[in-house]
């Protein structure tokens, strides 16, 4: 069997990750964080056993020996924020001979993932960073329709969040950007914006229908004008699900860039708390979208819309179908490239949603 340890997995995404890999007879799995009571009632919950969920910790400097001691194959590494974090993690597990997986979505994390690929490769392990939505998910749209297009230039894409509100983790990391700088490509130069700003009103299609949406900081803004070559422009927007919170959120982020308040960062466990509470009042349907324009093989302008829905608060599966259709290729033996790398043209749109079945996730091809 395929030892895989999922470390924060009784979190909010290594929770979902672990449902997903209980079951399957390839994979013996491991669900690690630093409360080692949380860590073995999921184990328990998962009808695995008590052993299966320990107490680990993520930066625990005898990390390499614990997943040597432990037979890991395979680290699944969900305890973020990444912004800001380094690599002792995916060393650790490259040190062990492990594979690392990560669901990051710090654009510097991300993208400085291959400063260990020659480390991976000596030590012959696969190593991916970003193994959710962005960039696994949205580069695998682009790649499939990328045939279409004689020269793609633009890559526009966004996602609308339903009401269950993302971990606590996952919201300090977004909140440790509003109201700050970041550059992303526009017109064929490097521009600045910030962060939850350049509001904007996007249609899903239905049951989502119209969000608000502003600019995000992710990896693709820096990743797909390397991979796509010729692009223009690529631009990232994001929404809640509810019009006010996203207001507020988007007043805040203004009050950061005026420089009146230091960073929204403080106001993420409150505002956490408060999104729990509001979630019955707001709706339970996300979405995502990725839009292409550029020239069509016949010569003429082409612009793709692709959609993915999402309803019943199944949205926050979505960043889990990466690792855990990764996870489960290693389990079958199937051959990754060793080396390090963000984590594109590893998964195709097929993969990625297989990996879903069962949660009310459905395409909307273009």
């Amino acid at each position: 069997m395929h030892t895989t340890l999922v470390l924060g997995g009784y979190g909010f995404f290594g929770s979902r990750i672990c449902q997903a890999l209980a079951s399957n007879k390839q994979i013996y799995l491991l669900i690690g964080g630093r409360d080692g009571a949380q860590a073995q009632a999921l184990a328990s919950k998962l009808c695995l056993k008590p052993d299966q969920g320990l107490a680990i910790d993520a930066y625990a400097p005898d990390l390499a020996e614990r997943l040597v001691a432990l037979n890991v194959d395979t680290v699944i590494h969900t305890a973020g924020p990444f912004q800001g974090q380094d690599y002792t993690v995916a060393r650790a597990a490259i040190a062990a001979g492990a594979n690392y997986i990560d669901l990051a979505d710090g654009r510097d994390f991300v993208s400085g993932i291959e400063q260990l690929d020659i480390l991976a490769r000596t030590r012959g392990v696969f190593v991916s960073s970003g193994a959710s939505s962005l960039p696994a998910l949205s580069s695998a749209v682009v790649d499939r329709y990328l045939s279409r297009f004689r020269q793609l230039t633009s890559i526009t894409h966004g996602i609308g969040s339903g009401a269950r509100a993302p971990g606590l983790a996952t919201m300090r990391g977004v909140f440790s950007y509003c109201g700050k700088p970041f550059s992303w490509l526009k017109a064929g130069s490097w521009q600045t914006t910030h962060g939850w700003l350049n509001l904007k009103r996007y249609r899903f299609p239905s049951p989502v229908g119209t969000r608000l949406l502003g600019s995000c900081d992710v990896p693709d803004l820096v990743l797909f004008p390397r991979r796509y070559q010729g692009v223009h422009t690529v631009a990232f927007h994001a929404g809640f699900a509810g019009t006010l919170g996203h207001l507020f959120v988007w007043f805040g982020a203004q009050l950061v860039r005026l420089r009146i308040m230091p960073s929204l960062t403080p106001l993420a466990a409150p505002l956490h708390a408060i999104s729990q509470w509001l979630e019955p009042f707001v709706s339970d349907k996300g979405g995502m979208f990725v839009s292409l324009e550029g020239i069509g093989i016949d010569g003429q302008p082409l612009k793709l819309n692709w959609h993915l829905v999402a309803a019943q608060n199944h949205g926050p599966y979505i960043p889990c179908g990466a690792s855990i259709a990764l996870a489960l290729k290693l389990a079958r033996g199937e051959k990754l490239p060793h080396g390090a790398m963000p984590c594109m043209g590893l998964l195709t749109v097929e993969d990625y949603l297989a990996a879903l079945q069962g949660f009310d996730v459905h395409e909307l091809p273009a």
